[in-house]
């Protein structure tokens, strides 16, 4: 639900979370791997309840959402006069890397479901092939999400992207992903590849009164980080999630990983850090580990936005950027309370001691990496409505001539 929980969302919840347990489970789902004292509260994923996510799914509209424009936070302009050396970007499209999806993938779970909006993805290198791997959602930002997988040969200029026919890659099979699965993140760390995705499930009062949460206030949906593991970025052993209720409150939101250019996970004073900035009651979290796949999570005041006197929604990406910085990539309100991305520097040896803050950004929630030498992402925000489009953003050769950065034109149709 990036970049915001809609009332709509909320209303889904409660629709599905108060709906008759008829029909049988979807395809091949796994016993909930949420902890034992969740699982009692928890709605039980059924064919027919995600067909009713669905239905809900595909009457969502939000404005707010629907007007999100990338270059309105990654062009020049966003970036300022003032834009500091270490800043990554600004960013302008490249409408020759531009993945669309035709067709519709098959529906294993045999609810109906279909797609009209691609957005939040990540992508990484691997033996010469570019790996991206995105939201697929009925609506854009609706509820009812799954993630697919594509490739892209970069030996190869004129190379189109290839759908994977497998696709949907991960769909809900867990409780926790009931109503859907989101934003994924895709990592390398020891020889292997580590995929984070947000698992949105519907919250019971059972579950808000075993699991309070006074500073983050959570309603009708829950959120909790997902993990799989894969040696060939093909094949994926479900992990569930990576951190307790007790902890996140029921919700916990985006497995930003600190990454080089190449994809590959940092470690940093010798470990894992993960910067947590959604629930956890509403206090900033880091997460630490040895093997990415078991994290401790302590509070720590990583990020402060008082000098844009903005509200934090999350942090999008953390990018080392090979000189001994370390760049975190926010999205948040600014003083009037408009959307805005901000970057906030520190160093590798102080990883958590803000030491600058600069306007502009990526707000790349799936991380960002060097392509030809340059930084690059993807997102599919200004895809015309019911267009299934990414387009691929990359950094100006020259941030600092003034034409350098100008964006391209994208696609309307």
């Amino acid at each position: 639900m990036d970049p915001a929980t809609t009332t709509a969302a909320h209303a889904l919840a409660s629709a599905a979370a108060s709906s008759t347990p008829t029909g049988t489970a979807a395809s091949t789902p796994s016993a909930s791997a949420a902890s034992p004292a969740l699982v009692p509260h928890l709605v039980r994923l059924t064919r027919e309840r995600l067909r009713q996510v669905l239905a809900d799914a595909l009457a969502h509209d939000d404005p707010l959402t629907s007007a999100l424009a990338q270059l309105d936070f990654s062009a020049a302009e966003a970036y300022g006069a003032d834009r500091p050396d270490w800043a990554v970007g600004p960013f302008a499209p490249d409408p020759a890397l531009t993945f669309t999806l035709d067709g519709q993938w098959a529906d294993p779970d045999d609810v109906g479901w279909t797609s009209s909006s691609l957005y939040n993805p990540s992508m990484i290198e691997h033996d010469g092939t570019l790996h991206l791997f995105y939201r697929a959602s009925p609506r854009k930002e609706s509820l009812g999400s799954r993630i697919g997988h594509a490739t892209r040969d970069l030996s190869d200029p004129d190379a189109a992207w290839v759908d994977d026919p497998a696709n949907p890659v991960v769909r809900p099979l867990d409780d926790l992903e009931l109503l859907g699965v989101e934003d994924p993140k895709v990592y390398r760390a020891d020889g292997r590849f580590w995929l984070f995705w947000n698992g949105i499930w519907p919250i019971t009062e059972e579950a808000r009164a075993a699991f309070p949460s006074t500073g983050y206030p959570v309603e009708a949906v829950g959120c909790d980080m997902m993990l799989a593991v894969s040696d060939d970025l093909v094949t994926w052993e479900r992990l569930g999630p990576i951190a307790p209720p007790e902890q996140t409150r029921l919700w916990a939101k985006g497995a930003v990983v600190p990454r080089d250019e190449h994809g590959e996970a940092v470690r940093i004073g010798g470990e894992y850090l993960m910067f947590v900035s959604e629930g956890f009651d509403g206090v900033l979290h880091v997460g630490r580990s040895d093997d990415m796949r078991r994290w401790t999570f302590e509070p720590t005041p990583y990020l402060d936005l008082s000098s844009v006197g903005g509200h934090l929604h999350e942090v999008a990406a953390a990018i080392v950027t090979g000189d001994g910085h370390l760049v975190l990539d926010v999205f948040h309100d600014d003083a009037d309370g408009r959307f805005a991305a901000s970057q906030a520097l520190y160093d590798l040896d102080r990883p958590t001691d803000q030491l600058a803050l600069t306007p502009g950004g990526s707000l790349s929630w799936g991380g960002l990496g060097r392509v030809d030498g340059r930084w690059t992402f993807a997102q599919g925000w200004d895809a015309p409505p019911g267009h299934r489009d990414l387009y691929v953003y990359r950094e100006a050769p020259d941030a600092t001539a003034p034409d350098a950065t100008a964006p391209a034109a994208v696609p309307t149709t």
